[in-house]
C-alpha cells in the first residue's frame, strides 16, 4: 500500500472527499473532529452543540458528531440519514467533505457524495470486525460495499482509517491483521492506491495531531495525508465535450442575428478557429467566439461555463453534444453499463425508464441483466432483476443515440442517471462501460 503525494500540487488547491464506512463507524465524529481540531467550527456553532438534547457525551464533552447530522431525525437516532457537506481550510489547501450515511438503506445517497470526490476515508470500527482464530479479520459488509462503489466510480485515493483504536489499547497487531483483510479484499477489487491510517476520531488520535500512544505508527496524521493528496483531472487532457444546455437568442428586436450555445466544458478546451462536430446529428462547425460574463475570451477549459457562437447556422438544441472534431463521442442505440440500483422499488425488465445522460433526456430500456456482483466474494451470477443497492453489468437501448464515452475515459459524458417515468424518481446510477 502506498500514499500518493504531489509536490508540485497548488498549495491552495482543492480536494473533495468523503467518508464511508458501517454504521456508526464514527463518520460523523471523524469529520466534527477534523473541523474543531482544524479551527474550522465557528464559537455559536460549538456553543449549541454543547447545548443540544440530542448530545451523546457526558459532561462538558462536546459531541461533535453533531456538526454534520444536521436532520432532526438523524439527531434523535444518532445516525447520519442525508449527505452532509462542510468547507474548511488549512493553511496548504482547501477541502469539502462529504459526510455519507452508513446504513445500507442510504447507500444511494453515498453513491451521490461519493460522485465527485477525489479522494474517500473507509473508516473501519476496530470494535466491530471479527477477528478469526486464524489470525484473519472479516470486515462488515457495509466497507466492501462502499469500497466497491469507490472502485466502480474510480475515486482515485482511498484511506483506510482504522477507527477507535483507543477501544483496543491502541494495538499494533489489531491494526495490521484489519489492514491485511482490506489489502486482500482491495486486491480483488482493483484498488491500488490506497493509504491505512490507525486513529481515534473521539479522542483525537492521529487524526490533526500526533498520538504518543500510537508511537509505533509512523505515517502522517489523517490532515497531513489529505494534505498531500495529488488532485489531477485528467478531463483537461481529454478531447473536447460541451452538452448544450441551452440555446441563446436575442429578444427579437435586435438587428443582428444572435445565437449562442450555453453550457459547461465537461472536458478539454476549446479556442476560437477549433473545427467541432455537433452529435448526433454529425454537422460540422467552426467556433466564432466563446462569451463569459466577463466579455469574449479566445480560449476556455474544463470547468468553465460559457456561450459558444459557431461560424455556421446549425439546427442545434438543447441536449446535443459539441464534441472535437478529431474525437468525437461514441454514439450509441445500445450500451453496457454498471449500474448501482437505488430505488425501494426493484427493477422491471418489462418496463421503459428515462435515461439522463449530459443535458439529454431520451426513453430507456433494459435489455438484460448480464451479471449481478456479490460484494462479499466479488463473484458474478445471473439474476432475473435488481433490487435496492443491487449492483450489476446491464445492456440498455435507448430510443435516441446518446454521444457517450467510456466513464473511464471521461467521467462527464460516461455516466447516467435512470428516471422513473411514473414517480420521476431517480432509480439507478450507471457508469457506461465501451
Amino acid at each position: 500500500m502506498t500514499t500518493s503525494t504531489n509536490t508540485n500540487a497548488n498549495e491552495q488547491s482543492l480536494l473533495r472527499f468523503i467518508t464511508a464506512g458501517s454504521v456508526d463507524d464514527g463518520k460523523s465524529t471523524l469529520i466534527g473532529r477534523l473541523l474543531f481540531d482544524s479551527k474550522g467550527i465557528f464559537a455559536d456553532q460549538l456553543d449549541a452543540m454543547s447545548r443540544s438534547k440530542h448530545k451523546r457525551t457526558v459532561g462538558d464533552t462536546v459531541d461533535l458528531s453533531l456538526l454534520t447530522d444536521g436532520l432532526e431525525a438523524e439527531r434523535e437516532q444518532g445516525i447520519t440519514i442525508d449527505v452532509a457537506y462542510r468547507y474548511f481550510a488549512t493553511p496548504k489547501r482547501k477541502f469539502i467533505i462529504a459526510d455519507t450515511p452508513g446504513h445500507e438503506q442510504y447507500t444511494r445517497n453515498m453513491v451521490t457524495g461519493a460522485s465527485t470526490a477525489d479522494a474517500v476515508i473507509i473508516l473501519v470500527d476496530v470494535s466491530k470486525v471479527k477477528l478469526r482464530e486464524d489470525g484473519g479479520v472479516d470486515l462488515l459488509i457495509q466497507t466492501k460495499r462502499h469500497s466497491t462503489i469507490a472502485h466502480l466510480l474510480q475515486i482515485e485515493h482511498v484511506i483506510v482509517a482504522v477507527n477507535k483504536m483507543d477501544l483496543v489499547n491502541y494495538d499494533q497487531d489489531i491494526y495490521n491483521r484489519i489492514v491485511k483483510a482490506y489489502g486482500e479484499f482491495a486486491a480483488s477489487l482493483g484498488l491500488k492506491d490506497i493509504t491505512p491510517i490507525p486513529l481515534s476520531a473521539l479522542t483525537g488520535d492521529n487524526v490533526v495531531e500526533k498520538s504518543e500512544k500510537l508511537g509505533w505508527y509512523q505515517g502522517p496524521t489523517l490532515i497531513e495525508l489529505l494534505e498531500s493528496l495529488s488532485v489531477y483531472d485528467e478531463s483537461h487532457d481529454a478531447p473536447f465535450r460541451f452538452p448544450v444546455q441551452l440555446v441563446a437568442r436575442h429578444n427579437g428586436h435586435e438587428a443582428n442575428d444572435f445565437r449562442g450555445y450555453m453550457g459547461r466544458i465537461e472536458a478539454g478546451k476549446v479556442s476560437v478557429g477549433d473545427q467541432l462536430v455537433v452529435q448526433p446529428s454529425g454537422q460540422s462547425a467552426t467556433v466564432k467566439d466563446i462569451l463569459t460574463l466577463e466579455g469574449s475570451h479566445q480560449s476556455a477549459v474544463v470547468g468553465q461555463s460559457v456561450t459558444l457562437l459557431l461560424n455556421e447556422y446549425l439546427d442545434i438544441s438543447r441536449g446535443d453534444l459539441l464534441s472535437s472534431a478529431g474525437k468525437p463521442a461514441t454514439q450509441l442505440k445500445q450500451l453496457k453499463a454498471d449500474v448501482c440500483w437505488m430505488s425501494d422499488e426493484p427493477l422491471d425488465v418489462r418496463r421503459k425508464y428515462w435515461i439522463k445522460h449530459g443535458t439529454k433526456q431520451t426513453s430507456a430500456k433494459v435489455k438484460t441483466i448480464e451479471s449481478l456482483l456479490d460484494i462479499n466474494t466479488q463473484q458474478r451470477h445471473s439474476a432475473e432483476g435488481l433490487k435496492l443497492n443491487d449492483i450489476a453489468t446491464i445492456e440498455l437501448s435507448v430510443q435516441q443515440p446518446l454521444a457517450a464515452d467510456a466513464y473511464s475515459d471521461i467521467r462527464a459524458t460516461g455516466a447516467f442517471i435512470l428516471i422513473d417515468e411514473v414517480t420521476h424518481q431517480t432509480v439507478a446510477a450507471g457508469m457506461i462501460r465501451l
